[in-house]
């Protein structure tokens, strides 16, 4: 077992109404046209396949997918979307459980890396995906660039929402490089805040070139956006490709 925190029964009910946005076909078209094209012919494996919020709807776009759930309660979310025959979903942590076969494509979104809390894990999870791909194959993952430059000297805490119904910021231990994400979200109208927070352990995009390195990978792209937007200094997240030698 992995240093994740993992997500309860009342956490994952919720998740896909608190993150419908990120269910949008605005969202989610460029996130699933990019994946698939990667997937090509072949099979993609999902880390930390939650609800199914991507790996439904790449299924159905005719892509194999399998996926990869530390959380049970997740897991049982989506399954009560696709049955187990057509989405496979093993229960463990996306560092070190395996399933059967190679994939040309092995992927993890939105930032879900960050919830292995050590550095070791973050390169178990690496080999873990090299250990799955085809020569050939491809590893992919989504991931906030860390917002330390909104940090003057002294200054520990960084608002990243402020809406009607949600207040959010993240909190950082700058030498362990952990951050937590506190949540103030509204529930009804009576004017009652569900307080919440979760750690994670954020790295910048050339560690993780180097935690590939050691896993035998090689960045093959880096961009902003599923778009394909350059990525640049000033880019607040990045999609970044890595590649098993043929």
């Amino acid at each position: 077992m992995t240093s994740s925190e993992l997500w309860n029964r009342a956490t994952a009910d919720r998740y896909d109404t608190e993150e419908s946005e990120m269910s949008s076909a605005a969202v989610l078209g460029p996130a699933l046209a990019f994946l698939a094209e990667l997937a090509g012919d072949g099979r993609a494996l999902e880390f930390a396949i939650g609800t199914g919020r991507v790996g439904v709807p790449l299924r159905e776009r005719g892509v194999p997918v399998v996926g990869i759930e530390l959380s049970e309660h997740m897991a049982a979310v989506l399954r009560r979307k696709i049955d187990e025959d057509t989405l496979p979903v093993t229960l463990g942590d996306m560092a070190t459980t395996t399933v059967p076969g190679e994939f040309t494509l092995v992927y993890l979104v939105y930032n879900t890396i960050s919830n292995l809390l050590t550095q070791d894990e973050q390169v178990a999870c690496f080999r873990n995906a090299a250990r799955h791909l085809a020569p050939g194959g491809r590893f992919v993952i989504e991931l906030g660039v860390p917002p330390l430059r909104f940090l003057p000297p002294g200054q520990v805490a960084v608002p990243f929402d402020v809406s009607e119904r949600h207040l959010g910021f993240d909190t950082f231990d700058l030498v362990e490089q952990i951050l937590v994400s506190h949540h103030l979200t509204r529930d009804g109208d009576d004017g009652r805040y569900r307080r919440s927070h979760s750690r994670h352990r954020y790295a910048w995009p050339a560690e993780l070139d180097l935690m590939a390195r050691i896993a035998g990978l090689d960045l093959e792209r880096r961009v902003a956006d599923w778009d394909g937007a350059p990525f640049t200094q000033d880019s607040t997240k990045h999609i970044s490709v890595w590649r098993k030698p043929a």
